[in-house]
């Protein structure tokens, strides 16, 4: 592949970028060789040119394709580089929430800065026993690898894991361990895990700090060796440590702490137990102040201190113990506050009165004058003398310092080895897995010799981690058989060699601090002069002297020569440790036993020198030494183990959540080996994918004659066909090895094929759209045409009927207006004939008038004038009247007025003017109320009038009208007038008929009015109503709201109830789990007793009598020694309730059993002395009854002697072929043979009547027999009440008749007849309604299928056309497809059908070939006659009793045969189901019967602790279990059916009823056996979940059935742990399975309800476990995934249809798994898609949700990933949701089973015991 295919148009690159270390961009143009620049544009649409460099012609990373990114395995990408490796894990990491990411052998895990939901038990099991590839990355994957490759190998492992402080090194190791803790299974009588986890808290709270980046870094190295034994069980533990950073405990810089216990101290001070070390606030104490950040967000150290003192206790450390060491810490906190006072420059003091001091010294149990002297002062030793000299106050808090560091260091010593005492283990080790807990590489503003130890540490570790590297790539090519060349890797042997060689910086640096006179200058000048021009890793800064440059694998470093000699001598003042071997605590006299050892072994050598000082400086080891020794020890111990890479990485510095830093993220990856991994990775061939990937995922890139038989020659013959240059591939054994870089070149043929197969069907569909539309449009055209066609004939039809129309109109028009003029022609004439007329009669009525009018006006004129005379005389005279009237009253006013003047006038006036006024005033008002009234009448009137008046006027105008035609009409005037005085009556009468009208208005009004007031009072009253209404609503709504609160409380309850049961079954587990391990424990003591007892020997009784709790707990009472014995062996076994309990019911036992031994007593008694005279009847009637009895068996005999004869006579009449051929009709033979049939017959029915009489006499003599007796007492034979009822053809009257009992033996048929056709009537009705339910089912299913294609339609309606197109298209194609589906899944039923009924026709054959040949071996035999009268001798026919009869002891024999050795198969097959419950209940009635309370209690706990010990023995046996479950279910059903108690003995017959128990009342017992079925009911959940455990991810998720829907591409995953190819596990093979189970539980005679229970939890657990592993493989989250897993689904449901178990809740407990498969094939776009999932998935949580809608993956190019929006999208939508926040479907959890009643209709007295059994020490009664 040349440069210009690979850097064409559109092509995307890396470019390099300050701030993001690199950035995406995509070529504009083609790249030709020998282009200077490239044309780019960036993803925000910036164009820009990039420069390549003329010299080396380096062009620009290319980057993957989107298919490929989001890989779970970087060394699968195509291209490998820096920004492949950045980009995969920044999407993983941000868009996906993923840490763990796989680089080849290493797991990089970033730090997230939040907890996840990702480390609980049940993930710890889903990644149990599954391969590394197999899933999504984890560090419980590489957990499960180690364990696995030791187990496999026996080979030890190690897991490396390390990272920069703040990545997360020490969680990742905490949950390694806590994984191997769980997996695996402690060997000891102490769970080891237990303690092995309990070092983490106390290793973190003595050598974990915070620092500015972590709130929890280890500031010490670790490795754990974790023992195992071999069978791979945690045995013990070893912990290493590596230099622990003692600096700390006396500096710490700003924002940091000290290790956490100081402060654990500090915050439990308050404690009583730590009054004594007179602590306080951490701020108080210099060693923990420094820093100023004493308190850690969300961390609580009170809490911490509590949980490391549990440690301490958990390990053994006792309280003692512990509380020295806390002591001792809290001594070191003083001893910070120790002031040193400065005397002079060469002198210092500490008062020996210091409080602080006197507290350290208290605490340390040494003398203070002494430890002040020595604070101060040192001893120099010399060859003559020695000297105390005084120290300087600096060098004085250093030794005070060097002393807290010493005494720590010893006390973290101390511990590690108490750790390492309490986790080893006495037995053999077999192999261990190390968990390496390490530094990774640091480099600060100022770096000392801590930095400088771990970075050589890392150098070595990155040393053997290259050449582990480097040999597996060699490995692999190895093992494929291609040929390789050595790839060259980047050595750190020479930075390794400058720091531990001879002459080496720590050679150096020991040889420095072995001078007199040595320090760090003189020691950085040597540095300088012997490794500056050696060694090309060593650099000298410019502008220092006192540093110098070391250049790492991963970064140069500049270190600070200042303290590198003091850290690396680790001195201390020897004075001051002899002052602290004077303490009286003993045990810090402990901790420097060592030196006191290294002491003396010293003060033994020969001094050479004579200088004891020297020669104890000179064999004292330094730091530097002692590391460089335990690290080529533990580099030792790698390179003998199995090693398993983890690297941590801190994605940014302010340790915020899914945030990465590009920066600081390719700083580590280059640090910590991951870049040269890939480099390693792409030198070679990185990607390997095996043949049949290959073929699979480019397939289409091949035509079909391409493809040949041989699958590898065919992808040979493809790859040289597409890739000319050959050293891009080579071909393995198995494996199709590639460079770097052409797998997304073959993505890109691939891609560029499927495009343009896309656009080929996209042109074919749309030629096809396109021909349809342009078809429907020619039909709708020509369909318009015709509709326009007859709507144009329509309207000329139309056109001709109007003209037809318009004509006659015209016609008739013409003729109508020719009419009316005539008409008015003819009318004019005669009205001007009126008008002449009329007018000469006005004129003369006119002249009348006139002479009329003039008589008038003289009459009226004279009378006037007569009238005005009158009236002025008349005004004259009333003038004068006046004015002599106005006189007087003038006079008679003056008069008034003096009156008037006078008080007492006025107050006579006064007198009731008030109250007239009042009257007035209310007399003024009711007359302005009658003038309103009569107002108000008047203007009613006036309208009346006014609109009378306008009636009249109109009339009068209708008159004058009238009047002028009249005058007008001469003639006719008289006529005229007579019509007038007509019109005048007739308005007389209609004035009648108004006032008439108008009073019946009134009388209207005045009733509408009451009928108004009416109505109004009706709807007051309705009001009324209506509010008693409204209140009643109120009520019963408040009613109705109690009542849905007591429904939800009912709710509530029964949900509690369940609960309840669920956590009553599990603690019934637990306790019966116990007993198990307390019954395992004492058969262990047992054997421990017997081996030292040589003579001993256990026995059956012995077993029986220890078997079981219940023997002691439910047997007789026979004295006060075996109740003290019941007490003391219940106390282990029963709790305190049930025991009182069961003493409670011993004592009402004991009560009854006194009460009825009387009552027994009484009866026998007086049956005693009934005895004796029924004796006497007996001997009267038992001749006869003999006599009557044996001539019942001659006529039986002879009955059936009759029989014979005939049934001879019908075979030789009906054989034809034989002699014997039967006459011909009509001849004498025949006619004789008919004579003797007819009196045969007659004879038969005589024989008949005379057998039912004498069988009647029996009956009738033995209830005589018994009539007197007690058990006939309740027997009353009276017939003589009977009525007679006369007969005239009988001369016997019923009486007669009924003597013998004939009438009672018909009623008793008839009623068992009425009882057969009632069952059959109830049979046919639930024939009926099984087949009317199924109707209904049927029914719904096509309502359902109706509905969803009605909303199909709408949705598609709602659709553009092109969306609406392709949406029926795919639901065509998904109908067609499950339509194929079930046409092939009927198909293979009918194949199935027609095979079995094929083998069924040929048995039938052979049966009909073998009846032939002995039925033609009969005819030929002769005819064999008798030689006399046969003699018949008949059994008397038994009456069973349903009870088995046993001796007493055989109990333990009868369990033995029937529980311990019985097998299940052999009784499942033939057998009657539950026959051994059936038989244990038959022994328990007739002990019951004998009233034998001990039998009783004996069987049922024999059978009890016999069950118990099969389920034990053999658990994973699951015929078993199901066997012993069915017949468990069984007893208990069978006493409660036999109880006698009325709630179970409803559906009993009456001899079921007659069966029941009659001494002993067993609800105890019941609720035993209930509990013993839960527990078999738990064991049998195990049992089929281990069988279906391998099946259930093969069959639903992995197995590809419907094979090329979409195909799943190839991830290159490299399987680590190899497996050998087992057979494809199908869903089939899982129905199979579950097809087995439901058989053998059928076949068990288990109930309906349990076995509908028991496939309710099954399908619960494969939904659970299949969603599990969906949710934790990335690869599985795909659209055709989701296609997979529903068409398995599909079959499941069909498989529950076809058992009859669709209604047992199977169906509801996959509905997690169906939402999760819907959601993968669901469109994830818009917002509106976000509200579809929402509503859709209400069984799966949020987190659930997300987490699926992350781990989606595309398949195709064509699909694309979720986006980030649509997510966040769908958590703010689903934020309010109330549910759970696990991920994982809890798949360990058990439903609470009920035990419904479900009587048996066997009935006991024909069970029959097979000899099979061997039982024959039972007898039936």
């Amino acid at each position: 592949m040349a440069a210009s295919e690979l850097y064409a148009q559109y092509a995307r690159v890396w470019l390099p970028d300050a701030r993001e270390v690199w950035k995406s961009a995509e070529l504009t143009k083609d790249y030709r060789p020998g282009d200077l620049k490239l044309s780019v544009q960036l993803e925000d649409g910036t164009e820009v040119e990039h420069k390549i460099d003329p010299r080396t012609n380096s062009l620009p990373p290319l980057r993957n394709p989107n298919i490929l990114v989001g890989e779970n395995d970087l060394t699968a990408l195509s291209y490998l580089h820096e920004p492949a490796v950045l980009h995969n894990l920044k999407v993983r990491f941000i868009d996906s929430k993923l840490i763990y990411t796989y680089c080849g052998i290493v797991l990089v895990a970033i730090n997230p800065y939040e907890s996840l939901p990702i480390y609980e038990a049940d993930i710890i099991n889903a990644y149990s026993g599954q391969n590394m590839g197999d899933m999504d990355p984890h560090i419980f994957a590489v957990a499960e690898e180690a364990y696995k490759q030791m187990a496999r190998d026996e080979r030890n492992q190690s897991i490396i894991v390390s990272g920069e402080s703040g990545a997360g090194k020490t969680v990742s190791a905490k949950y390694a361990m806590r994984y191997f803790a769980t997996v695996s299974c402690s060997s000891s009588e102490a769970s080891v895990e237990e303690r092995v986890l309990a070092s983490n808290p106390i290793m973190e709270a003595l050598g974990n700090a915070k620092t500015t980046r972590n709130d929890n870094s280890s500031r010490f190295g670790k490795y754990i060796e974790i023992g195992f034994d071999q069978k791979h069980c945690i045995i013990g533990a070893n912990m290493r440590t590596y230099l622990l950073e003692k600096s700390r405990v006396v500096f710490q810089a700003a924002e940091e702490r000290n290790y956490h216990i100081f402060y654990q101290l500090c915050a439990s001070s308050h404690l009583p137990e730590f009054k004594a070390f007179k602590l306080g606030c951490a701020d108080d104490f210099h060693y923990t102040n420094q820093g100023q950040s004493p308190v850690i967000a969300g961390v609580d150290d009170a809490k911490d201190m509590c949980n490391t003192r549990r440690a301490f206790s958990m390990l053994g450390i006792g309280e003692s113990d512990q509380m020295v060491i806390y002591q001792i810490i809290a001594a070191i906190l003083h001893l910070s506050n120790v002031e040193v006072k400065d005397q002079s420059a060469e002198r210092s003091s500490i008062s020996p009165d210091n409080v602080q001091l006197v507290v350290f010294c208290e605490l340390m149990g040494v003398p203070r004058e002494e430890m002040a002297h020595w604070l101060c002062h040192r001893k120099l030793t010399t060859t003559t003398e020695t000297f105390v000299k005084p120290v300087s106050k600096i060098n004085a808090v250093n030794g005070r310092d060097a002393l807290a560091k010493h005494i720590y260091a010893r006390v973290f010593g101390w511990i590690v080895c108490s750790i390492n005492n309490a986790l080893k283990s006495a037995a053999k080790q077999s192999s261990f897995i190390g968990v390496l807990d390490i530094y990774g590489f640091e480099t600060f503003d100022v770096n000392s010799f801590e930095q400088f130890c771990i970075n050589y540490a890392n150098e070595k570790l990155q040393q053997q981690f290259n050449l582990h590297v480097f040999k597996l790539e060699q490995e692999e090519y190895m093992r494929e058989e291609i040929p390789w060349t050595l790839i060259d890797f980047d050595d750190n042997q020479p930075c390794i060699d400058l720091i531990e060689a001879k002459l080496g910086v720590l050679d150096l640096l020991d040889e420095e601090c072995k001078m007199p006179k040595g320090s760090d200058d003189t020691w950085a000048q040597k540095l300088y002069n012997t490794l500056l021009k050696q060694n090309a890793h060593f650099a000298k800064p410019r502008m220092s002297n006192r540093a110098f440059i070391v250049h790492h694998f991963a970064d140069k470093v500049e270190y600070q020569c200042d303290g590198f000699l003091e850290k690396n001598k680790d001195t201390v003042n020897e004075e001051q440790i002899n002052v602290l071997k004077k303490s009286k605590v003993d045990w810090l006299l402990k901790l420097f036993e060592d030196d006191e050892k290294a002491t003396s072994s010293r003060s033994k050598r020969p001094s050479v020198t004579g200088r004891a000082g020297q020669s104890q400086r000179d064999n004292k080891k330094t730091v530097g030494l002692q590391f460089r020794q335990s690290l080529h020890l533990l580099m030792d111990t790698l390179n003998a183990t199995t090693p398993h890479y983890v690297r941590c990485i801190k994605p940014n510095d302010h340790k915020s959540p899914f945030i990465m830093d590009p920066v600081r993220a390719v700083q580590q990856l280059r640090a910590c080996g991951i870049l040269e991994t890939i480099r390693i990775s792409a030198a070679g061939f990185p990607s390997r994918w095996t043949y049949q990937e290959f073929f699979s995922r480019y397939r289409v890139l091949m035509k079909q004659k391409d493809v040949l038989q041989d699958g590898k020659q065919t992808c040979k013959n493809l790859l040289e066909k597409l890739v000319t240059d050959k050293d891009k591939y080579q071909f393995g054994k198995n494996k199709i090895f590639f460079r770097a870089g052409l797998v997304a070149y073959l993505e890109k043929l691939r891609s560029d094929k499927l495009r343009m197969a896309c656009v080929r069907i996209q042109k074919t569909i749309r030629c096809w759209l396109a021909r349809k539309k342009y078809l429907r449009m020619r039909e709708s055209a020509i369909t318009i045409q015709r509709h326009v066609r007859g709507h144009q004939a329509r309207c000329y039809v139309k056109f001709l009927q109007r003209t037809r129309a318009a004509v006659i109109i015209q016609r008739n028009l013409r003729m109508c207006v020719m009419r009316t003029r005539y008409q008015q022609q003819r009318s004019a004439a005669i009205t001007i004939q009126c008008f002449l007329r009329a007018c000469m009669a006005r004129k003369l009525y006119y002249k009348l008038v006139f002479e009329r009018k003039a008589v008038v006006i003289q009459k009226w004129i004279k009378g006037w004038q007569a009238r005005a005379h009158y009236k002025r005389t008349r005004s004259a005279i009333v003038l004068l009247q006046s004015c002599v009237r106005r006189m007087k009253a003038k006079k008679e006013l003056k008069n008034l007025k003096v009156e008037a003047r006078s008080v007492e006038r006025i107050k006579k006036l006064n007198v009731g003017m008030e109250n007239k006024i009042m009257q007035l005033q209310h007399k003024i008002n009711e007359q302005n109320k009658d003038n309103k009234e009569l107002s108000e009448r008047l203007n009613s009137t006036e309208k009346s009038q006014t609109a009378e008046r306008e009636k009249q006027n109109r009339e009068i105008e209708n008159l004058r009208r009238s009047e002028q035609e009249a005058n007008t009409k001469a003639a006719a005037l008289p006529s005229l007038l007579e019509q007038l005085s007509f019109l005048q009556h007739e308005l007389e009468n209609i004035r009648k008929e108004k006032e008439d009208l108008e009073e019946h208005t009134k009388t209207y009004k005045e009733q509408t009015q009451q009928v108004v007031d009416d109505l109004n009072m009706k709807n007051s009253l309705l009001n009324s109503e209506k509010d008693e209404l409204n209140k009643q609503i109120l009520e019963q709504a408040a009613q109705l709201q109690d009542i849905r609160t007591n429904v939800e409380d009912a709710k509530r309850l029964e949900k509690d109830l369940t609960e309840e049961r669920y956590r009553y079954q599990s603690l019934l587990s637990e306790h019966l789990h116990l007993e198990e391990r307390h019954r395992d424990a004492e058969e262990e003591m047992n054997l421990c007793n017997s081996s030292n007892k040589s003579t001993h020997k256990r026995t059956d009784s012995n077993y029986s009598s220890n078997s079981s709790e219940f023997s002691h707990s439910l047997g007789s009472t026979e004295g006060e020694d075996s109740a003290i014995q019941i007490e003391d062996e219940m106390q282990a076994t029963v709790d305190l309730p049930v025991l009182l309990k069961l003493q409670r019911k011993v004592k009402e036992l004991e009560q009854d059993k006194q009460s009825l031994w009387q009552q027994l007593e009484n009866r026998e008694e007086a049956q005693q002395e009934q005895e004796k005279e029924v004796e006497e009847q007996r001997t009267v009637g038992r001749a006869e009854l003999d006599l009557e009895t044996l001539k019942w068996q001659e006529l039986d005999s002879e009955n059936k002697k009759l029989k014979q004869n005939l049934n001879e006579l019908r075979k030789s009449l009906t054989n034809e072929g034989s002699e014997l051929a039967p006459p011909p009709a009509g001849s004498l033979p025949y006619n004789i043979l008919l004579e003797q049939l007819s009196s045969s017959n007659d004879e038969l029915e005589m024989r008949k009547e005379e057998v039912l009489l004498l069988r009647s006499h029996m009956v009738r003599q033995e209830a005589l027999k018994h009539k007197d007796s007690v058990l006939g007492e309740g027997l009353k034979l009276d017939l003589g009440d009977i009525p007679s009822f006369p007969d005239v053809d009988r001369s016997t009257n019923i009486h007669t008749l009924n003597e013998d009992g004939e009438l009672w033996l018909a009623y008793e048929g008839l009623k068992e007849t009425n009882r057969i056709l009632e069952c059959q009537m109830q049979e046919q009705k639930r024939a009926s309604d099984e087949e009317n339910r199924k109707l209904l089912d049927e029914l719904n299913k096509f309502k359902a299928e109706k509905e969803q294609q009605q909303k199909l339609l709408t949705q598609s309606l709602l659709l553009p056309e092109d969306a609406r197109i392709e949406a029926s298209l795919k639901h065509e194609m998904t109908r067609l497809t499950s339509e194929n589906l079930e046409l092939m899944v009927q198909q293979e039923q009918q194949e199935a059908t027609i095979r079995k009924l094929k083998k069924q026709l040929k048995v039938h054959i052979k049966r009909v070939e073998d009846l032939e040949t002995s039925a033609h071996q009969k005819n030929k035999a002769p005819v064999a006659t008798s030689p006399g009268r046969a003699v018949n001798i008949t059994r008397k026919e038994k009456e069973y009793r349903g009870m088995l009869e046993y001796r007493e002891g055989d109990e333990t024999r009868l369990v033995k045969k029937l529980v311990t050795d019985l097998k299940p198969r052999g009784v499942a097959v033939g057998l009657i189901p539950g026959l051994p419950a059936y038989v244990i209940f038959m022994c328990v009635r007739y002990a019951d019967n004998v009233n034998d309370d001990h039998r009783v209690s004996t069987l049922l706990n024999s059978t009890i602790s016999g069950i118990k010990g099969v389920i034990k023995k053999r658990g994973i046996d699951f015929e078993v279990v199901s066997f012993w479950l069915a017949n468990t279910c069984r007893l208990m059903h069978c006493l409660k059916q036999y109880s006698g108690d009325e709630a179970f003995t409803t559906h009993n017959t009456a001899k079921q009823n007659e069966h029941c128990l009659a001494n002993f009342e067993l609800s105890e017992y019941q609720q035993v056996f209930g509990d013993l079925a839960i527990q078999i009911y738990r064991q049998l959940i195990k049992c089929m979940e281990d069988l279906l455990q391998p099946l259930i991810v093969a069959s639903m998720l992995e197995h590809e059935t419907i094979q090329g829907v979409l195909g799943s591409r190839p991830t290159g995953l490299r399987k680590r742990s190899t497996s050998s190819p087992e057979q494809a596990v199908t869903v089939e093979v899982l129905l199979q399975r579950l097809g087995a189970f439901h058989t053998t539980m059928s076949q068990h005679g288990m109930d309906l309800d349990l076995i509908k229970q028991l496939f309710k939890q099954l399908f619960y657990v494969i939904s659970a476990v299949t969603l599990n592993h969906l949710l934790l493989r990335k690869d599985m989250c795909s659209w055709s995934k989701g296609l997979q897993i529903r068409y398995n689904v599909w079959h499941l449901e069909e498989w529950l249809v076809e058992k009859d178990l669709s209604d047992c809740g199977a169906k509801e407990t996959l509905e997690p798994l169906i939402q999760a498969a819907q959601l993968l094939q669901i469109n994830k776009k818009t917002e509106a898609d976000a509200q579809i999932i929402c509503s859709m998935c209400t069984a799966l949580t949020t987190a659930q949700i997300v987490k699926v809608l992350t781990l989606y993956t595309p398949v195709i190019e064509f699909e694309e990933r979720v986006s980030t929006t649509f997510i966040a999208t769908i958590k703010n939508l689903l934020k309010d949701r109330v549910e759970s926040t696990t991920l994982m479907m809890d798949a360990k959890k058990i439903f609470s089973i009920t035990l419904p009643f479900s009587p048996s209709c066997v009935a006991l007295e024909t069970i029959q015991i097979p000899a099979s059994l061997n039982l024959g020490f039972l007898s039936r009664i």
